[in-house]
């Protein structure tokens, strides 16, 4: 197994640190999870097509940064074993394949691993559909890094124009404004969103060159990348409003 291949695909859903446990399933052929934040601020998924590395298994991974942790003392070509008792699967031998270095990860019961709620009353049409580049990808993080204590973003529209703000507020305050292009548009209240996921969501998708940002203004956004065999789609949940 290719060990960078398989990080690629745990920080597309780790996010930065901000997910830890969730369940991954693989057929034998490919790997996916399903997850959501502690904050139940966002729910996604990650799924990476011609994944032939992982046994056909549903495993219970409840410390994500210990399993990555595990990872970065081997070498970029690792064997990956599951060991199972019973009907359960118990743990993780990785060896290194140039050093011959081993590392165990003990996996968790499904039973204690969050469940993601299905998404259920999703909008038939959002109201904005907002163009994702390169350009933009890189300066909302490089913007959210140089306001580390803003914890939002917020989407204006205006006379025909769309504006992703972060550090926006009523009053006087430190922000950045990028004026973005839409393939849809409808002129909408402000809405935020959380800064900080979305910031790890785009670092984790970094290589995608191009995507679209879909907001509706009943609160909610959806966002999905493709990229390479690995496809990835994250919903956020509005925050409360802008005071």
């Amino acid at each position: 197994m290719n060990k960078t291949q398989l990080i690629r695909y745990i920080n597309k859903y780790a996010l930065g640190g901000e997910i830890k446990s969730v369940k991954w399933i693989s057929d034998g052929k490919k790997l996916s999870t399903r997850f959501i934040s502690g904050d139940k601020s966002v729910v996604g998924s990650v799924v990476v097509d011609k994944f032939s590395g992982v046994d056909a298994s549903e495993l219970g991974v409840y410390n994500t940064p210990q399993l990555l942790a595990l990872l970065s003392v081997l070498s970029d070509d690792v064997e990956f074993k599951l060991t199972s008792s019973g009907d359960k699967f118990i743990s993780i031998d990785m060896k290194d394949t140039k050093y011959n270095t081993t590392s165990k990860y003990m996996l968790s019961d499904l039973s204690v691993i969050p469940t993601p709620p299905a998404l259920k009353n999703l909008p038939s049409e959002f109201d904005l559909d907002i163009k994702v580049n390169s350009y933009f990808i890189n300066t909302f993080i490089m913007g959210k890094g140089a306001l580390t204590d803003s914890e939002s973003f917020t989407i204006i529209t205006k006379d025909g124009k769309v504006s992703v703000v972060i550090g926006y507020s009523n009053v006087a305050s430190n922000r950045i404004t990028i004026p973005v292009e839409v393939e849809e548009y409808t002129e909408i209240e402000p809405i935020s969103f959380n800064a900080n996921m979305f910031s790890n969501i785009l670092s984790a998708n970094k290589e995608c060159t191009g995507a679209s940002l879909k907001i509706s203004k009943a609160g909610l956004s959806k966002i999905n990348f493709n990229v390479d065999e690995y496809k990835s789609e994250y919903y956020l949940v509005a925050t409360q409003q802008v005071s």
